[in-house]
């Protein structure tokens, strides 16, 4: 009895013939044969050592995974409800770093998923006239320190461990001076 292929079979072997693997296969040499030189019994082979496993190693967190289409769409319309708010302006970069770290830390074991986190839009002669929208919150004139640095920070292990993803707030939020921030849900302690 003939197996009945799918219509598309002939084009998925045409496909199949063009791609190239990513890495050869290792061939594995064979050793050649030793004529045997006595007629001596073989030693017994050794027992095999027992695998020793290396260490648990701490793996990196997940990465962003960002907001769904509804969230953004909600956030663009500042209708967010937000749980919790930090504001870092007059505090150092070193000082601010921690400071986030810690707040985003204790807000996710209080079972928060939403907070606030408010960097200032700097010092530029064009921070009054921010627009909402990707295009104008990358515009090169605005230079807040901490406004440019907390989209790193949030990238950092660190942080990810805690965050799902983040945008820059609404206006009515301080929009290019702000940042929405989704935190991941509360870890379960009882194992």
């Amino acid at each position: 009895m003939t197996r009945k292929l799918p219509p598309d079979f002939a084009l998925w072997e045409d496909i199949a013939r063009t791609i190239k693997p990513l890495h050869k296969p290792k061939v594995k040499k064979k050793a050649p044969a030793k004529p045997e030189t006595s007629a001596r019994p073989a030693k017994p082979a050794p027992a095999p050592k027992p695998i020793a496993r290396p260490p648990a190693v701490r793996h990196d967190p997940p990465p962003l995974t960002g907001l769904d289409r509804r969230s953004e769409r909600r956030m663009m319309r500042g209708q967010v409800e937000i749980e919790a708010r930090i504001d870092l302006h007059g505090t150092g970069i070193e000082r601010s770093h921690e400071r986030l770290l810690n707040f985003l830390v204790g807000s996710r074991a209080q079972g928060l998923r939403m907070v606030l986190v408010i960097t200032g839009k700097g010092a530029s002669p064009f921070s009054q006239h921010t627009l909402h929208g990707s295009v104008h919150y990358h515009a090169p004139e605005r230079q807040g320190r901490l406004r440019r640095l907390a989209p790193e920070w949030f990238h950092e292990s660190r942080f990810r461990e805690h965050i799902a993803g983040f945008q820059p707030a609404h206006p009515r939020h301080g929009g290019g001076g702000a940042f929405y921030v989704r935190l991941r849900k509360k870890e379960r302690t009882g194992r």
